[in-house]
């Protein structure tokens, strides 16, 4: 059986398609004095859809402040990472969130704040660009924590016997979960049902790894007597990052008002895309969009639109 980390260095290394590949080029050289690595990840990747579709990045820095010119947008990606910004190119719109090297490697981590960066990176993603090999190194080794992380949070509250596929769909409902999401609710047994071969192959490598404690049996996994309580550690922290979740959503919603132009457009977009609305942007919400936005996700909690 390959490494966990062998088996992330080999699927960062599929080729993507010829499009994103030039899509990333180009994201990185707006960056040439902090560009290390730009990722694709996302739905795009998983149904090879690029026309008419919103293309996800990661674009990975040596640091903000190499990255800006603008000191007030490195303070706020140190506050509030990552910053996201809308792109350009060929015909194809991505929007491109951007990290620190430092911060992508920590992000991945259990002891992350927020679940957004690990949740995204236990599933598949491509290495589009690269400054060096060091810089492939950098971004497996980080990925490399993301499977770890999502897995030991679903071991915590799964039975004592469980399918290595069925634990990887309650991680990633937990995940859902513990962010404002637009998806619908079968939404994380689709992404694992999508490619169950490369979910059980990387839950067998990324258990070997978790800090609670398992054995697995064939397509089981058990969980063994823990005398140091991981497991309730674990628990005790989930709500704490279910309502940092939230409240991170809500925040980096607010922060690109300011730093994504057309960023109310985008989340009506993905919004009606996922949960079957039909919201309409009218001018004044694009004049003022922290304002409307303010006003457009208590509506959508109530209907159910966005959990």
């Amino acid at each position: 059986m390959h490494s966990l980390t062998q088996l992330v260095a080999d699927e960062l290394a599929t080729p993507a398609h010829p499009q994103v590949q030039a899509f990333a080029a180009h994201i990185a050289h707006q960056y040439p004095n902090a560009a290390r690595a730009v990722l694709f990840y996302g739905s795009c990747l998983r149904s090879e859809q690029l026309e008419g579709q919103m293309l996800d990045f990661y674009l990975i820095v040596s640091s903000y402040e190499a990255a800006y010119t603008r000191k007030w947008l490195a303070t706020w990606n140190h506050r509030l990472p990552p910053n996201v910004f809308p792109f350009q190119h060929d015909g194809l719109v991505a929007k491109v969130a951007v990290l620190s090297e430092a911060d992508f490697h920590d992000l991945n981590r259990p002891a992350a704040s927020a679940v957004s960066v690990w949740a995204r990176f236990a599933q598949p993603s491509r290495l589009v660009w690269s400054a060096d090999n060091a810089a492939c190194i950098s971004v497996a080794n980080a990925i490399s924590g993301a499977a770890p992380t999502l897995l030991n949070a679903a071991l915590a509250f799964t039975e004592r016997e469980v399918d290595v596929l069925d634990l990887w769909q309650t991680g990633f409902r937990m995940t859902y979960d513990a962010e404002l999401r637009a998806e619908r609710n079968d939404r994380p047994a689709s992404v694992v049902d999508f490619d169950p071969d490369r979910y059980a192959r990387f839950g067998h490598a990324a258990l070997l790894h978790t800090p609670i404690a398992n054995e697995i049996r064939g397509d089981k996994v058990h969980i063994l007597a823990d005398p140091q309580c991981r497991i309730m550690q674990e628990r005790d922290r989930w709500p704490a990052l279910r309502r940092n979740g939230k409240f991170l959503t809500v925040a980096r919603l607010a922060k690109a008002a300011f730093t994504y132009a057309g960023g109310i457009d985008y989340l009506a977009w993905k919004i009606n895309r996922h949960a079957g609305t039909q919201i309409e942007i009218k001018p004044w919400q694009r004049k003022w969009p922290l304002v409307a936005a303010l006003f457009l996700v208590p509506k959508l909690l109530l209907k159910g639109s966005v959990r």
